[in-house]
């Protein structure tokens, strides 16, 4: 194998190893302990654990994993929950609550599809319940689209789902973002190796993603699955009615972005797979670069948008979109330097259902200076700080426990 065909191959391999919200094949660092009961469900499964006290369907609080590609993981769904900043699970189970965690076969089926695990598991919580307790349903990022679906969906069909309080949790109620760039990025490597592409054309991601590219040479724009999605949720009203409706959201409200400023190189790569590629946060105005793709792989190729805010410097929760790229590509021999490994992908505001993100003025929003009646939700935090998207810390985790139903 000559040197050139040699550098193909490493190329190759690199594009099948990053993942969107964390890196393929990654596993939790720690087992999670074993659960009191285990549910198969119509495509998935739900973990459960029992509170303090009597054991058995107590106080129960439902909550659905977010995106990803395949099916959940639950070893990191619970350490995500239980041993970063804010120990979740065992404060939950020390006040008598139940946790029914409920995982996807395939998290990056459509929001619709997973709604009908996220009922079946809803329905056998209620059908197992002991005492009269209201019950907490609700999920982590796409995980919380897909509980709002699906109560507003049981209303609709006058199901009772015996819900007191619906929580969402860094949920992208108007849209999530990952850079266009990135996006492109994608297509470019899919040839090849198609497992990162899979991940942001998946049906949930297409349904969350304020604007999806079809190919790296397509204009960037809202994915048909997203309209029908909208569609179909304004059909069974848009939220659940009979619940209170609390959203958090992992960004900050007072319009202070992440530092993240625009134009500015976030990623660049120096060779030997992908020597002349780099991103650039997104920026307004048209014509607006975001990435110069080049490499073994082929190229040059740039990469712009028209029109659009600054979405990656935005407030909100963060996804480590140029990190998780960088680690895969160094990993693989290339020379990068990760100027920004972090960028927005949940803006504040529409973690709180308040304002949309085609603006700059909407999207930047001091929301303290909102009228709060302008959020879909009936109450709602945003963090003092741009975190991890859906990270529990101590914050929002506290605020979500001194709100559960009684």
């Amino acid at each position: 194998m000559s040197v050139a065909d040699s550098m193909v191959e490493r190329a190759k391999r690199a594009a099948g190893s990053f993942g969107l919200v964390t890196p393929v094949g990654a596993r939790a660092a720690a087992p999670a302990p074993s659960s009191d009961e285990e549910w198969e469900l119509p495509g998935g499964r739900a973990r459960v654990y029992y509170g303090a006290g009597p054991k058995g369907m107590v106080r129960p609080v439902v909550l659905a994993d977010g995106l990803g590609l395949g099916p959940t993981d639950f070893d990191w769904l619970w350490n995500r929950m239980e041993n970063g900043p804010f120990p979740f699970v065992s404060e939950l189970r020390r006040r008598g609550r139940t946790l029914v965690l409920v995982g996807f076969a395939e998290r990056g089926a459509s929001v619709l599809q997973n709604a009908e695990t996220m009922t079946a598991a809803v329905m056998r919580t209620v059908a197992e319940q002991l005492g009269g307790a209201r019950l907490l349903v609700g999920g982590f990022g796409t995980g919380g689209l897909v509980a709002r679906y699906a109560l507003a969906r049981m209303e609709t069909r006058r199901l009772d789902h015996r819900t007191g309080v619906y929580l969402s949790f860094d949920s992208p109620h108007r849209g999530a973002w990952l850079p266009i760039g990135l996006q492109a990025f994608a297509h470019h490597l899919a040839p090849y190796d198609d497992t990162y592409l899979r991940q942001i054309s998946s049906p949930a991601a297409r349904q969350l993603l304020w604007r999806h590219l079809d190919g790296i040479g397509a204009t960037p724009q809202e994915s048909p699955l997203r309209t029908e999605f909208k569609r179909k949720l304004h059909d069974v009203g848009g939220w659940p009615c009979l619940p209170r409706v609390l959203a958090v959201s992992s960004g900050r409200g007072d319009g202070t972005g992440n530092g993240v400023r625009a134009g500015a190189k976030t990623l660049s790569c120096a060779g030997p797979l992908f020597d002349g590629t780099r991103f650039l946060a997104q920026a307004q105005g048209r014509q607006a670069e975001v990435a110069a793709v080049h490499g073994v792989l082929g190229g040059p190729r740039a990469i712009t948008t028209d029109g659009f805010p600054e979405l990656d410097g935005a407030p909100g929760g963060t996804l480590e979109s140029f990190g998780l790229l960088a680690d895969a590509l160094a990993a693989a021999g290339e020379d990068t330097e990760a100027a920004h490994r972090s960028v927005c992908f949940v803006p504040s505001v529409s973690a709180v259902a308040i304002r949309d993100l085609d603006q700059q003025d909407d999207l930047y929003a001091d929301i303290g200076e909102l009228p709060p009646e302008d959020s879909e939700a009936d109450d709602f935090l945003l963090s003092s700080g741009n975190e991890a998207h859906a990270l529990m810390t101590e914050e929002l985790g506290s605020w979500v426990l001194d709100r559960l139903p009684d």
